[in-house]
């Protein structure tokens, strides 16, 4: 007898369709898994052949071949499971052939015959909807499997359900989507006393979606403000959850939970790799960085971090993507993630309160391991002084989160509308990602503004990346503002945020 499901490899989130082959033959009795499997498949033989059992049913004493086809793809995980179970159960005549014909699997096998949950599951689902087929997954990813459209879908808590299900004697109800509950706290900006300038852009940074740079001794609240910024951020329209969805999905960040509507917040330690952050390993998974896609990537004491890591995200901070290399193939994730950084002026944190034995040598050492190319992706550069006992004997300020986020709703609202026009391929929300003719046409600031951009440009000499960049965050001052034009006090706030030296000015300096 010979027998065949649907079912599919994962190729970063790209999905590559497979079929499930067994044959029943004369011969000595052997089960053999082919089509390149990686140990975790080779070892779905005795997961199936347990499940089975705990059905009452045995294999038949003959030769079994399960191979994955097409041959030359590697075949990773135990996602494979359900596949070559129901094939099998097809081939022995205990399912009919033609019920699953249309039907695309996937889940892993317990030894008791439950099915639990795996990766990739929604993005699984997109492909079966894209085939027009029904989907069979475990009943811990049917909320997830759900958001994959019009289609059906059978969530099945073990293998007797879904045999029950195709004879007629139990009925799968169909999984209802699911969204997963916040995790974050509600983190208020009344909390943070003093620092009302790094407040401002902090409220500028998620106007836009602009990466952010926080240099402060130790204790500033830098930490503090990063944290505070999620709760700013409008929450991620369908289509952006989605997207996000299929990248934790491959991650298997989605077991047992929905989808998020939560913009995510990624704080990695500094001792995070190159593979950690912009992906790879051996089966390529996403890093960090995609991980945060319509999200935040905070990186804490950023010069402490491996200097190849950082010199990775300059590519993704321009191109929004991310492509991880192998000798086998290349894998591309999504990576537009918005970049808030934080950092101590030197080694110690010490230097602009004169404590720092070996000022100005340690600030410029420990400063020099950032790379101009990287900072001049970082649309905001702002000092954060220390906190005087004074400010933090104050009572909390008068405004808090719940106002801040009414400012950048309606600045992103006007972004949107402004954006809609453009095609879909085109198709942009925030000022961060404007660029060429488009940012000339919405930021093009009026004659003086102009004038004080082009004086400013020759005498900090900022590249063209930069002078691009201070038109982006003028054009969120105007949005925030809620003015048509760019005018000459919108280019004067944004040069003011532009990184214009290597070094703070110590006291002792400002003396001489």
């Amino acid at each position: 007898m010979a027998a065949q499901i649907r079912t599919v490899a994962f190729h970063g989130i790209e999905v590559i369709e497979v079929e499930t082959q067994v044959t029943i033959t004369s011969g000595l009795p052997a089960f053999t898994v082919v089509g390149l499997p990686d140990k975790a498949v080779a070892e779905s033989r005795e997961r199936v052949r347990s499940a089975l059992n705990s059905l009452g049913l045995s294999l038949p004493p003959k030769r079994i071949t399960v191979n994955l086809a097409p041959a030359d793809v590697l075949k990773e995980g135990s996602h494979f499971d359900l596949p070559i179970a129901l094939a099998l159960l097809v081939a022995m005549e205990v399912l009919p052939a033609d019920d699953l014909a249309s039907h695309t699997a996937l889940g892993e096998l317990s030894l008791d015959g439950s099915i639990t949950g795996v990766a990739g599951v929604l993005i699984a689902g997109l492909f079966a909807a894209s085939h027009d087929s029904a989907l069979i997954c475990p009943a811990t990813c049917g909320g997830e499997a759900a958001w994959a459209g019009e289609i059906e879908v059978i969530a099945a808590p073990n293998l007797l359900a879904i045999v029950n299900h195709f004879k007629g004697a139990q009925l799968l109800p169909p999984p209802e989507p699911r969204l997963a509950p916040a995790t974050m706290a509600a983190l208020d900006l009344q909390d943070v006393k003093g620092q009302e300038s790094a407040k401002r852009a902090i409220e500028i940074a998620a106007a836009g979606g602009h990466n952010l740079l926080m240099v402060g001794p130790p204790g500033s609240g830098k930490s503090m403000l990063a944290a505070r910024l999620p709760g700013l951020l409008p929450p991620l329209e369908l289509a952006e959850a989605l997207e996000l969805g299929m990248i934790q999905s491959v991650a298997g960040g989605l077991r047992g939970s929905g989808l998020t509507r939560e913009r995510p917040f990624r704080d990695p330690h500094h001792s995070a790799s190159l593979p950690a952050l912009v992906g790879g390993g051996m089966r390529a998974r996403p890093g960090e960085i995609s991980l945060a896609h319509q999200g935040v990537l905070f990186l804490d004491e950023l010069p402490e971090f491996n200097r190849n890591a950082l010199e990775a995200l300059r590519q993704p901070l321009e191109t929004g993507h991310v492509s991880v290399a192998r000798a086998n193939g290349h894998v591309t994730y999504p990576a537009r993630f918005q970049l808030i950084a934080a950092m101590n002026p030197c080694r110690c944190g010490h230097f602009a309160e004169q404590a720092c034995g070996r000022a100005p040598r340690c600030a410029e050492e420990y400063q020099s391991r950032l790379s101009g190319p990287l900072l001049d992706r970082i649309d905001l550069h702002i000092d954060v002084p220390a906190v005087s006992a004074a400010d933090l004997a104050l009572p909390p300020p008068a405004e808090g989160t719940a106002a801040v986020v009414k400012r950048v709703a309606a600045a992103r609202k006007r972004q949107r509308v402004r954006y809609a026009a453009l095609p879909e391929d085109r198709r942009i929300h925030i000022n961060a990602a404007a660029d060429g003719a488009l940012l000339d046409e919405v930021a093009a600031p009026d004659p003086e503004g102009r004038a004080l951009l082009v004086r400013a440009a020759e005498r900090l000499r900022l590249s063209a990346r930069g002078y691009r960049r201070v038109m982006r965050v003028a054009r969120t001052l105007a949005d925030l503002e809620g003015a048509a034009t760019v005018s000459r006090r919108h280019i004067a706030e944004a040069l003011s945020y532009r990184r214009q030296r290597t070094l703070p000015e110590s006291p002792a300096r400002r003396d001489q």
